[in-house]
């Protein structure tokens, strides 16, 4: 009985990666696609978005669910690499610059989106998604109307025929791969971008050295239990700001790699995918809203990415139509967050089940000793009033 239920859990936390393994493992075929392509494509993949779903682990950590809001991070990089680009510094220089220039914005939208959080404490996940929709709207405003208009643009090519304004589609050719191919290492027919991971690398070292600082404990203290955490003498507001700061910084960091991996930016909504892309990869990798690992980030990234790689050409040789493929691929990402979210909701209502069932079981067994020690107590009473009696 052990052993089936031991299986049967292993089935449910990790559902949606058996899923996912299976899935990838049967459009492999059908796709057409040699495997020496398929993982020098994960490889490119994994440089390019694991940043930004490592982003994601802190709050995680703080009790604080999957981060949408990281959106606003992502929406500081942006803006960082059109100054970047309107300043005509190129290369990793230029990458730099547009660190610099987000970085300021991403802490004063991620300390924003940390108060707003507090103020719906319970509720974070759902109202980082629709900050993050306000957000947009501010900064659309701001590369639509501010910028060339309030604030001098020098490079007249990315700005709109008005005078004002960034165009809808960005070159980022001066910075293509900058960071990617400043050591491209090959092994066989693989080319690695090893600074890229390198920093990858830096950012892991990091967080499980976090995790072990003060900060860090706190963090995981408030992510239990909130309120055991204050009376601990925890400053539990002040730990899930520094959280939230801490992942849009991340966030603006990971926009940064992505788009220059990428070559060109979607000026008005490169941002707007951007969460929905990452929970969906650290949910497949195992993750839940309330626990999470690095390597869950990984797992998820190539599960999720391999997916993306074969599903439109297994579509395409299936069906007779690459839009089936990737119709299905937006089916699955979003099909991913919802497993994920009604198995965390599932299984918390168990475990609260199990908890009351627990109380009643326990104040059931306290009110039969109450009674018996109450009879016994009667029985003594009854005793000793004979005994009185006898000897009157």
């Amino acid at each position: 009985m052990s052993a089936k239920k031991g299986i049967a859990k292993f089935f449910s936390d990790y559902a949606v990666v058996i899923i996912f393994v299976l899935l990838t493992v049967f459009s492999i075929g059908p796709s057409g696609l040699s495997i020496s392509y398929i993982i020098q494509e994960i490889i490119t993949r994994l440089g390019r978005n694991s940043f930004l779903v490592l982003s994601l682990l802190l709050p995680i950590y703080a009790g604080m669910g999957i981060n949408f809001a990281m959106t606003l991070g992502a929406m500081a990089g942006q803006i960082g690499l059109i100054f970047a680009i309107d300043w005509g510094i190129a290369g990793w220089q230029g990458l730099v610059v547009a660190f610099l220039v987000g970085l300021p914005v991403s802490l004063l939208l991620g300390w924003v989106c940390g108060k707003v959080m507090n103020m719906a404490k319970g509720r974070e996940m759902v109202t980082g998604y629709i900050l993050a929709f306000f957000i947009s709207g501010v900064y659309q405003f701001f590369v639509l109307y501010v910028m060339g208009s309030v604030i001098p643009m020098r490079n007249s090519s990315i700005t709109l025929s008005r005078g004002f304004g960034v165009r809808n589609t960005l070159n980022l050719e001066s910075v293509r791969q900058a960071l990617d191919n400043i050591v491209l290492l090959k092994i066989g027919p693989f080319s690695i971008p090893l600074i890229t991971f390198v920093i990858i690398a830096v950012l892991c070292v990091f967080i499980v050295w976090f995790k072990k600082t003060k900060l860090g404990q706190d963090m995981r203290a408030v992510g239990q239990d909130m309120a055991v955490a204050e009376a601990a003498g925890i400053p539990v507001e002040r730990t899930r700001i520094v959280a939230i700061l801490i992942s849009t910084v991340l966030a603006c960091v990971g926009q940064i790699i992505f788009l220059q991996n990428m070559g060109n930016m979607a000026t008005y909504n490169a941002h707007d995918q951007t969460s929905f892309f990452a929970a969906a990869a650290i949910l497949v990798g195992g993750a839940s809203v309330t626990h999470a690992s690095i390597p869950n980030v990984f797992i998820g990234v190539i599960l999720l990415h391999a997916m993306y790689i074969v599903s439109p050409l297994a579509g395409q040789n299936l069906f007779g139509s690459a839009m089936i493929g990737e119709y299905f691929r937006q089916f699955i990402g979003y099909g991913v967050i919802a497993i994920s979210l009604v198995l965390y909701a599932w299984k918390a209502k168990k475990a609260a089940d199990a908890t009351r069932l627990g109380l009643r079981l326990g104040a059931a067994g306290e009110s039969t000793i109450v009674k018996a020690n109450g009879d016994s107590g009667n029985g003594t009473g009854s005793a000793g009033k004979g005994t009185a009696g006898g000897s009157k």
